[in-house]
Formats: C-alpha cells, sequence, structure tokens
C-alpha cells in the first residue's frame, strides 16, 4: 500500500496534479513538510483535510486549543522548540514505553524517528491540525519572546513610548493650568470666560481652514498616476520579493471565511506571499472557525500569547518575529484589498526615493448605502484618504497611518523598533516616529475596502479608540518638543500640532459650543448673555458657522474622486457627525486617564453586505 502523503493524495485523486506540484515546490521553499505547505498555502481547506485523514487513517482530529495538560510532557523530554515547530508535532502522553505525539501528517514517518532517537521510546501518531499545534507551540515557548516585543520600544526609546501616557513634567503642567483657569474664573469671571470661548472657537476655526487647505493640497495632486498601468504590466512574476501580511484577529468567527476570500484575490506569487493570521491565545470561537473552515486559505496561523496589553500592536510585534518578506503590510479581518495592491507598491517602491519607507493605499467601504451612519462614514473616508492624506504628502508634513494597507519596507520598520503596544493608534504614531527620523510616508494608488460601521455602539467604541490614540500620540511626541522641531522642521511642526493635537481637541469642543450656540439662538437663554459679553457670542458664532460651512464644503468635495455623487446631499448632516465625534472624545478623554491602553474592540461582521456575494454579483 501507498504510504506517503503525497502518493496517497496522487491515488485518491485529492489534489491536481499540478496543484500537488506547486505545494511541493512551496514546502521545499519554506522548508516545511507537504502537510503544511497544502493547508498554509491554500491549496487545501482544512476541514477537507481533516475529513480525508479521517477516512485514509481511521484518525480524528484531536482538540488541542485550550488544553493545558498537553504541557505536562514536553517539560520531562525537552524537546528543542524549532524541531517540534519544522516536524509539526507535539508529544502528548506516554504510557509505559510508548509516546503518543499529535502530529499533522500521520503518513510521515520522521517526526517517530526523531523523537525515538530523543527519547528511546516508541511513538504512536494522533492527528491534530495545524492551528491547534501553533496553539500549543506558542503558548508553551511563546510568551517570553512576547514578553520582549512588548518592551522593545520602551526599553529602547522610553520617551517614545505610551505605557506612561503622561510624563510627570505634563502632569505638572495641565495642573498649572487648571489652576490658572479657577483662578482666573473666580477674580475675573466674565473676561476669563470671553477669553477662553474666543481661544476655544479660535483654535476650532484655525483647525478646520488647516484642513480645509490640506484638502486643496490633495485636490491638485492626482493620485491615479502613482503606479500606471504600463509599469503594472511590466512587472515580471519571477522579479516580485517576498511579502509577509499580518491579519491581527480577535473575536472574528463570522467572517473567517471572508479573510480567506480577500487573501484568495490578491494578485502575486503564491509562493511569495508569506501570511500570518494573529489569534489571541483565549479566542477559541475564533480559533475553532479555523479548524473548520471549508475553503482552501493562503495563511500560517499564529497564536498571541495572552499578556498584556491586549492590543493590535502587540499582536503585530509578536507575528513580526516570524515574518520573512522583503516588505511588509497589515490588514484588518475584514479587508478586501483590491487584487493588485502588492505589485503596486513594489513597483512604487522602485520609483520612490529611499527616505520614502511606507506607502499607505486609500480606505473605503463596500457596505457604504447600507445604513446613514455607513454613508457619512464613507463620506469622511473618501476625504480622508482621498484629499486630506494627499494633502499632507504634497506639504510634506507628517502622516499618521491608518490602521490598515499601510506597506513598509521590512528593514526600516525594524529600525524603528515596530508599533508601540502601548499606543490604541499605533500606525499613527509610528507615521510620526518616522517623520522624525527623516523618513517619508507616500500613498498608492489603491483601495482596501472595509466594513463600515453600522452600529452607532460599535462606531462610538472604534472612534473613541482612534481619538484616544491621537491624544497618545500627541502627548508622547510633544515631551521633546525642540528636538520634534529640529527633526520635522516649523512647518511639518505646526502640522503635527494642528493635526495630532487639533482634531481632539475639535472634537472636545465641538458639543459643548454647538449647544451654546443653538440654545442662545433658538432659547434666547438669558444666561449665556449674562456670562459672555455680545460682541465675544458675535464673533464666535461667525467663527462656528464659518466653520460649520467649510466642513460641509470639503465632505463634499469627497464624493468627486470616486463618483459618489449620491452622497453629496449627505454632506449637509456632517455637523451632526462632528456631534459624534465629540460624544466619542469625551469617553476617549476619560479613558485616557483610567484606561489608557484599554483597546477598545470593534465587531466586525454585523452587515448584512458581505463583500464576496457582492463581488461576486458584479463579476
Amino acid at each position: 500500500m501507498k504510504s506517503t502523503l503525497r502518493d496517497r493524495i496522487l491515488d485518491c485523486g485529492l489534489l491536481e496534479a499540478q496543484s500537488l506540484r506547486e505545494a511541493e515546490v512551496l514546502a521545499q521553499q519554506r522548508q516545511w513538510p507537504l502537510a503544511r505547505a497544502l493547508l498554509q498555502g491554500g491549496f487545501i481547506a482544512r476541514s477537507t483535510y481533516a475529513a480525508w485523514i479521517g477516512e485514509q487513517t481511521g484518525l480524528e482530529a484531536l482538540a488541542l486549543i485550550g488544553r493545558t495538560d498537553a504541557f505536562a510532557l514536553l517539560e520531562q523530554l525537552a524537546l528543542p522548540r524549532y524541531e517540534l515547530e519544522r516536524l509539526q508535532c507535539w508529544p502528548l502522553r506516554r504510557e509505559g514505553t510508548e509516546l503518543e505525539v499529535a502530529v499533522l501528517d500521520p503518513f510521515d514517518p520522521e517526526p517517530a524517528r526523531w523523537i525515538e532517537a530523543l527519547t528511546g521510546l516508541r511513538v504512536r501518531y494522533r492527528f491534530a491540525l495545524d492551528v491547534d499545534l501553533a496553539w500549543v507551540h506558542h503558548t508553551y515557548f511563546g510568551r517570553d519572546l512576547a514578553a520582549d516585543t512588548v518592551h522593545l520600544l520602551f526599553l529602547e526609546d522610553p520617551l517614545r513610548s505610551a505605557i506612561q501616557p503622561f510624563t510627570p513634567a505634563q502632569l505638572l503642567g495641565i495642573a498649572l493650568l487648571l489652576t490658572a483657569l479657577l483662578a482666573g474664573l473666580y477674580g475675573y469671571g466674565t473676561q476669563t470666560l470671553a477669553a477662553l470661548l474666543l481661544a476655544l472657537n479660535g483654535f476650532y476655526l484655525l483647525n478646520i481652514l488647516f484642513k480645509a487647505s490640506l484638502t486643496l493640497a490633495g485636490a491638485r495632486r492626482e493620485l491615479h498616476q502613482t503606479v500606471s498601468e504600463e509599469e503594472l504590466a511590466a512587472v515580471r512574476q519571477e522579479e516580485l520579493p517576498e511579502y509577509s501580511i499580518l491579519i491581527p484577529v480577535y473575536r472574528e468567527a463570522a467572517i473567517v471565511r471572508e479573510i480567506a476570500f480577500g487573501l484568495g484575490r490578491l494578485d502575486y506569487p503564491r509562493d511569495r506571499l508569506d501570511v500570518k493570521l494573529l489569534l489571541e491565545q483565549d479566542d477559541r470561537e475564533t480559533l475553532e472557525a479555523i479548524r473548520e473552515l471549508d475553503v482552501p486559505a493562503i495563511f500560517e496561523p499564529l497564536i498571541i500569547p495572552d499578556l498584556p496589553p491586549k492590543t493590535k500592536p502587540k499582536a503585530c510585534n509578536y507575528g513580526l518575529l516570524f515574518c520573512r518578506g522583503q516588505y511588509i503590510t497589515i490588514y484588518d479581518a475584514e479587508d478586501i484589498p483590491e487584487p493588485d495592491q502588492l505589485k503596486k507598491v513594489v513597483v512604487a517602491f522602485r520609483k520612490s526615493p529611499n527616505e520614502v519607507i511606507v506607502l499607505q493605499a486609500a480606505l473605503n467601504y463596500y457596505n457604504a448605502e447600507e445604513n446613514l451612519l455607513t454613508r457619512l462614514f464613507t463620506l469622511e473616508y473618501s476625504y480622508w484618504f482621498d484629499y486630506m492624506l494627499p494633502g499632507l504628502d504634497a506639504l510634506r508634513m507628517p502622516i499618521p497611518l491608518g490602521g490598515t494597507s499601510n506597506h513598509f519596507r521590512m528593514d526600516k520598520l525594524l529600525e524603528l523598533h515596530a508599533w508601540d503596544p502601548f499606543n490604541v493608534t499605533e500606525d499613527a504614531d509610528l507615521g510620526i516616529r518616522a517623520a522624525a527620523r527623516g523618513y517619508r510616508v507616500g500613498i498608492v494608488n489603491s483601495t482596501t475596502y472595509e466594513e463600515a460601521n453600522k452600529s452607532l455602539g460599535n462606531w462610538i467604541r472604534q472612534r473613541s479608540r482612534w481619538i484616544k490614540g491621537y491624544m497618545q500620540t500627541f502627548l508622547v511626541h510633544i515631551r521633546r518638543p525642540i528636538q520634534l522641531w529640529r527633526s520635522l522642521g516649523g512647518r511639518a511642526m505646526i502640522g503635527f500640532i494642528l493635526f495630532i493635537g487639533g482634531s481632539p481637541l475639535a472634537f472636545l469642543g465641538h458639543l459643548p459650543l454647538s449647544v451654546l450656540f443653538a440654545g442662545w439662538l433658538l432659547f434666547r437663554w438669558s444666561w449665556v448673555e449674562a456670562l459672555f459679553p455680545g460682541w465675544a457670542l458675535y464673533v464666535a458664532l461667525f467663527n462656528f458657522l464659518v466653520g460649520n460651512a467649510l466642513m460641509i464644503y470639503v465632505n463634499m468635495v469627497a464624493v468627486f474622486r470616486r463618483g459618489l455623487y449620491h452622497l453629496l446631499p449627505y454632506a449637509f448632516l456632517n455637523p451632526l457627525y462632528w456631534l459624534l465625534h465629540s460624544v466619542a472624545a469625551y469617553k476617549a478623554l476619560w479613558q485616557l486617564f483610567f484606561k489608557p491602553s484599554y483597546w477598545e474592540k470593534t465587531r466586525h461582521g454585523l452587515s448584512q453586505i458581505r463583500p464576496s456575494e457582492m463581488l461576486a454579483r458584479a463579476a
């Protein structure tokens, strides 16, 4: 009887000969067992493989996820970590001279020969899928590695880490400012309130004028010439480098199939894709969904050891330890990048000067029409990625990266000590750190489609995390203001203050100013006129109305580049949309003091629209 996995697959017709040859090439390149290449190279679905192994051997797939009793025997045997991982095996139980070992390929004699030579015990095989073997491997061996990645930036550059949200000097400055404000209100109440009102309105208007100028600068830049169709067609497949992709996943069982679908659309050689699916150790629901996945998927499951902080950047830093690519990007679980995005990035990097170390792709939504909130969200993202970020690039100001689809040169990312695990907008922070080193962020003309939040509570959770991260990033980088000024330059420093520091402040000011003026205009609140001089109210009202008009205008501009003309009327609702930002900003401010590194989870898979179904209909 034929005994090797390869021969049995051919004999049963489980795969076509060409696909099997491609899997063997991948296994040879990566020095993997063939079974691992079949699963993680996207040649066969995990559920299909498990069922087939059961038919061939009578072995059922063991459930190792959550089994801490699987670690006791390894402590006695002291088998080398790297060989266990390479051979995809794990010792489970000993009975006398017999050792029970979980393996991915029950037809492979090498794990048995290796363990028997080291232990003198006779090996009996059990079967386990790669995700189960990854769980025991990373849970047992990965904790020290994860701890090192958590504190790397703090150890190398403590003042650039958000592990401490406020320095003593910053706390003292806040205390002095509040003391001066209270003293002014006590001694000169009307004058202090008038000055405060004018200062808030002045900064509010300045921030909006700044964003409007970025919009105009971005509108003059034609993004679609970043990489042309001719340049893309000239790319030779054999010259493409290995490309790493990190996909952090937590409680995303509902969209596991969509992850596989999005990766399957990528137009990039399969043997040069190094995809890491970052799964949390305690996320049994998603881990089980991976085990039962009924479609082939091009990814390697990595299990993030359970230690604080439980954040996306901590997971990415851990995944980075296992990456092989010359370039690396992050995709969120629900992301559907355009198929040629990786190729475009390679071409764009080859065209770019050496100081460009990261390229940001645009983000937009595939469920823009689902409800009012998704329409407003789509307007905002179109404005942000199609006009504002290109405007920052055109004016040579630091670009705060989006949370996904930013593509790095691997060596430069390592030079920057990767992401800050304690900053909840880790990519915005990394964009500023790159600029402070003299590096630049470029823009690439490709789009990744995401799921827009259709639930208000979910939107508030996501937005409060983003605003809190901007607050963290501003506090961290302003600790060395003179050094930052010298490294960024005057114009870029002003952009950093207005964009990173000014955005949360503008959101915080929008709610009280809106309530104040609405009450004064509609209900003629007499106490408002008693507290503030009339001239101050009218000046502030002018600034507030002009500011809102400008924000409506830039949101109207956002529809043109993508032809989203049907969303034009919704731009008039932008002042109400900003009220939601204000609510999120106050929540972010509270968390900044009491839960600074808490990662507010955004639930995905709420949309009734599935990108796979939408794209299938379009095709």
